[in-house]
């Protein structure tokens, strides 16, 4: 894999994982009874960013610019939408909320598998999927 592509793809998953903490921040903040859930989510997640972000600082490679803004104003679209579409409880909300970060968590858990399947140090990326990352461990959001 080209160190360009591999760029875009570890940045790319670098903002999934900003926008998935955007969005438990906000539910938690909503005080929707899975508090304590959300937090250990959120945790995870926090734990994969930085494991990413070390990853990429290892490899030379710098954050972008260009998808940090683009995930935010995706964030933001998406807030928006779910809004919109759920004025009155908030459940659908919660719903299409919590479904975004599932998909992110087995989203993340591909990335671990492409990368140890398609690098050059697959060693390193392979101790990671046997330890697990929290999330690759937790394997679903459970609520």
């Amino acid at each position: 894999m080209a160190k360009e592509h591999l760029e875009i793809y570890l940045n790319d998953h670098l903002v999934g994982a900003v926008v998935a903490l955007e969005l438990l921040e906000d539910l938690e903040r909503e005080g929707t009874g899975i508090t304590k859930s959300l937090a250990e989510i959120r945790a995870d997640i926090e734990a994969d960013r930085t494991e990413l972000l070390a990853l990429m600082h290892r490899l030379g490679i710098d954050e972008s610019r260009t998808r940090k803004v683009s995930a935010w104003l995706t964030e933001m679209v998406a807030r928006i939408k779910m809004r919109v579409d759920d004025k009155a409880s908030g459940s659908l909300r919660l719903l299409e909320s919590l479904e975004t970060i599932a998909l992110g968590i087995h989203g993340k858990l591909a990335l671990w598998l492409a990368l140890s399947a398609a690098s050059e140090i697959a060693n390193e990326l392979g101790a990671l999927i046997m330890n697990g990352s929290p999330n690759a461990r937790r394997n679903s959001v459970s609520v």
